[in-house]
């Protein structure tokens, strides 16, 4: 009997040996990679990569970072080791995603850089807004060091702070028009199809993803964008969802049951964060007026490389 177990665990150790360079039998945190989970996950996604160490998911709506920590352990020893190395993480993830913060793209001409270095006021809220962010993940490695995974929103606050002036305050109404006042009513064209929401393929237009992106038409005229949206819809959701599949866009609950698809023609301005499209998809959008509600609601979504 001791012979038969002696062979089996010398078979076990022959297998740790030989599958040791494939990872197995490897103790904890060793052959670790140094590449964070996010930077898998929004592989397929619409982002934008700030360095090595932070991300900005324009599909889910967040930023995110790495923050890497480290103690002397020659001099700091014990239950003191952790809580050190956890706040050296920190500190790194918070100036991490500050930077991250900065590149975010508001509208087509805008970054948040920009902003920021005109108005200290933004600048303080900015770094509130960092300070605030959600520890997501925490790592432990087998070397001493630390990794914390940091995340804020896009949308919210911090999309209250970057709104357009267009959209800052609900637009006033013109007063309405007394019956003398009042022309002869125009003869009403046929209303055209009403859709719940809008998909903007932009594919193959090298167009890049924005806070705060315009649909425009042929002629350079706002089909959508601050012009349009309801300031408590563009604070909750963003101004536009984004995405890399059409059918995914087409099936976002953002769009509803019954969204128009149409072809972006170009990408246009400095950020290549608007779209143009055409002069007849942009007749479509605005055929009928009940269009309107849905583009109010924010719901529009991107589709992009």
């Amino acid at each position: 009997m001791k012979s038969k177990w002696a062979v089996i665990v010398g078979m076990m150790v022959m297998i740790c040996f030989l599958f040791a360079g494939a990872g197995i039998c490897t103790a904890e945190g060793e052959g670790k990679v140094n590449q964070p989970e996010w930077s898998k996950i929004v592989d397929s996604k619409v982002h934008k990569q700030i360095g090595d160490n932070a991300i900005i998911n324009y599909e889910d709506g967040y930023i995110e970072a790495l923050g890497i920590g480290a103690v002397d352990t020659a001099r700091i020893k014990g239950t003191n080791a952790r809580p050190m190395c956890l706040r050296a993480a920190k500190v790194d993830g918070y100036r991490n995603l500050l930077e991250a913060t900065k590149g975010v793209q508001v509208d087509s001409q805008t970054t948040v850089r920009e902003f920021v270095t005109e108005s200290d006021v933004i600048n303080t809220a900015i770094s509130g807004f960092v300070r605030g962010a959600q520890v997501i993940n925490t790592d432990y490695l087998s070397d001493g060091t630390c990794e914390v995974t940091l995340r804020m929103s896009l949308r919210g606050e911090l999309m209250g702070v970057f709104m357009p002036k267009a959209i800052a305050e609900p637009q006033k109404q013109p007063p309405p028009q007394t019956l003398a006042q009042a022309a002869p009513a125009p003869v009403t064209p046929a209303p055209g199809p009403v859709f719940t929401g809008l998909v903007v393929d932009a594919r193959g237009l090298k167009a890049r993803p924005a806070m705060s992106p315009k649909i425009v038409d042929e002629t350079g005229a706002e089909v959508y964008g601050s012009m349009i949206v309801e300031k408590e819809y563009a604070v909750s959701q963003g101004i536009s969802g984004y995405a890399r599949d059409l059918t995914a866009a087409q099936g976002n609950q953002r769009v509803t049951n019954n969204p128009l698809t149409v072809k972006g023609v170009s990408a246009e301005g400095a950020g290549k964060a608007d779209i143009k499209i055409g002069n007849d998809d942009a007749g479509r959008i605005r055929s009928a007026a009940e269009n309107l509600s849905f583009m109010k609601q924010c719901r529009v979504m991107i589709v992009l490389d």
